[in-house]
C-alpha cells in the first residue's frame, strides 16, 4: 500500500529536503522518524528538492507499506510528537499504488516574500531589501514569462535534468500584509529557478534594467546573464496539485 503524506517545514534548520552526505535533511528527519513510529525501515519519496534554507508550508511525500494504517489520527499524533518542532505532518491518505510523489504533481506552486521596511519579526523568514523598488515595472516585466517555456537562463549549472522547458501558469506581486509576494505556478521548475528570476525582477524594479531586459536574459540561455540568486529564507513552497482521482476512499 501506498500512502501520501501531507507536510510542512522551516527549511532554516536543512540542507533541503533530499538526503545529502554530511548533512542533515528533511528527509532523512523523516525516514527516521516515521520508521520508529510504525517499527519498519521507511523510505520516502518526496514531491522535489528544495535548496538549503527553503521552506514549505505545503509538501508532500509518498512512502509503502505492507500493512494498512488503522488509525491515522494517531499515526499523525505521535509522528508530530517524536519530530522536530520545525516539521509537521498535517494529513496522510491512502493512494493508488503508481501514484509518485514527484512525477504526478500537474502544478506546483511558489511564493518568494519580500520586505522593504525593517521588521524583526520577518528578519529570519523573508528577504529585507533596503531598496525602493518599483513593483509596478516588475510586474509587467513578469507578464513577459508567459511567452517562453525554456528558462535554462536561470536554471543552476552542472543540472541533471534533460529539458529546461516549464508552463508557467502565473507569475505576479502582490502586498500581502506587511510584506511583498511574488507568486509563480508552473508543471515543474528547475533548481535555483525561482529565486533567480526574482533577483532579475528585483534588478529590473531598481531600475537597473529596462522590462525588455527579460526578453534577453531568457533568450540567451546563460545563466550569467540573468539576475542574483536572492536568499533562500523568503522561499516557501505553498502548494502542490495532483490529479484528482490520486487518493483512494478508505
Amino acid at each position: 500500500m501506498r500512502y501520501l503524506l501531507e507536510l510542512s517545514f522551516n527549511g532554516a534548520n536543512y540542507h533541503g529536503w533530499q538526503i545529502q552526505p554530511n548533512s542533515i535533511s528533511v528527509q532523512e528527519t523523516m525516514e527516521k522518524c516515521i520508521s520508529t513510529i510504525l517499527n519498519k525501515k521507511i523510505s520516502i519519496v518526496g514531491a522535489g528538492r528544495t535548496d538549503t534554507g527553503v521552506h514549505a508550508s505545503y509538501f508532500c511525500a509518498h512512502f509503502d507499506l505492507d500493512f494498512r494504517i488503522e488509525d491515522k489520527s494517531d499515526f499523525i499524533y505521535k509522528s508530530n510528537s517524536f519530530l522536530p518542532s520545525d516539521i509537521a505532518i498535517k494529513n496522510i491518505n491512502l493512494v493508488k499504488e503508481d501514484f509518485h510523489a514527484r512525477f504526478d504533481a500537474l502544478s506546483r506552486t511558489y511564493q518568494y516574500k519580500l520586505n522593504t521596511a525593517k521588521n524583526p519579526f520577518l528578519v529570519n523568514d523573508s528577504y529585507y531589501l533596503k531598496k525602493d523598488i518599483d513593483f509596478c515595472k516588475m510586474n509587467l516585466a513578469a507578464l513577459k514569462l508567459f511567452d517562453y517555456t525554456d528558462f535554462k537562463c536561470f536554471s543552476k549549472s552542472n543540472t541533471d535534468v534533460h529539458t529546461f522547458d516549464c508552463d508557467i501558469k502565473n507569475a505576479s506581486w502582490s502586498f500581502k500584509e506587511n510584506h511583498w509576494v511574488f507568486e509563480i505556478s508552473a508543471n515543474r521548475f528547475l533548481r535555483n529557478m525561482v529565486r533567480a528570476i526574482v533577483g532579475t525582477l528585483i534588478e529590473i524594479g531598481e531600475g537597473k534594467h529596462e522590462i525588455s531586459h527579460l526578453d534577453m536574459v531568457i533568450k540567451s540561455k546563460n545563466r550569467e546573464v540573468a539576475g542574483y540568486s536572492v536568499p533562500a529564507q523568503g522561499l516557501y513552497l505553498t502548494n502542490i496539485i495532483y490529479p484528482k482521482n490520486s487518493l483512494l476512499d478508505e
